[in-house]
């Protein structure tokens, strides 16, 4: 029996929505999705594996729902627990902070013991600054629908082939 999976995400505008959606559709049955805005800290205890996604909102701030609950992942225990992030962002509009929502987050489940998966390159990009690269690459997938969405749907195919060998899904 392939292993639950949890994803949650937060969206505003639908984007990161609709990339969780293609996430989704590329695990099949294994998937539980998660808006945060209706989620608890207390919903990521069920799942030993998780996808996390979020957009970066303003200028390199989370997207509302998950400000809600950031606080409380201090309260959850992730070690044992095997984590992809997702995040959706402008590289153009706001290359000083691409992608740092998902680097906020990929930090705080860190401190709390999740092993973060599914690094990805930086290359095809350009922006300046970024709170999610991890040594050269971006902490999980990154997605530009606003500049590159023609690219969107080959990011996730190869991501999702990537975490479903490292998920065991």
């Amino acid at each position: 029996m392939s292993k639950k999976i949890g994803l949650f995400y937060g969206t505003t505008t639908g984007k990161t929505e609709a990339a969780a959606e293609m996430i989704r559709d590329e695990f099949g049955d294994s998937i539980n999705m998660h808006d945060v805005s209706g989620a608890e800290a207390s919903d990521f205890d069920e799942y030993e594996c998780l996808i996390i996604g979020c957009p970066t909102w303003n200028i390199g701030e989370l997207q509302s729902d998950w400000e809600g609950l950031y606080e409380e992942l201090d309260d959850v225990d992730f070690n044992g627990k095997t984590i992809a992030y997702f995040g959706t962002g402008d590289q153009v509009g706001y290359g000083d902070n691409f992608q740092d929502a998902m680097g906020i987050l990929e930090e705080k489940i860190s401190e709390q013991g999740g092993k973060t998966v599914g690094y990805t390159s930086t290359d095809g990009y350009d922006f300046s600054e970024s709170k999610a690269i991890r040594d050269g690459k971006f902490c999980g997938l990154a997605l530009d629908d606003d500049n590159q969405s023609e690219l969107t749907e080959e990011r996730v195919k190869a991501w999702t082939a990537q975490l479903k060998t490292v998920f065991g899904a």
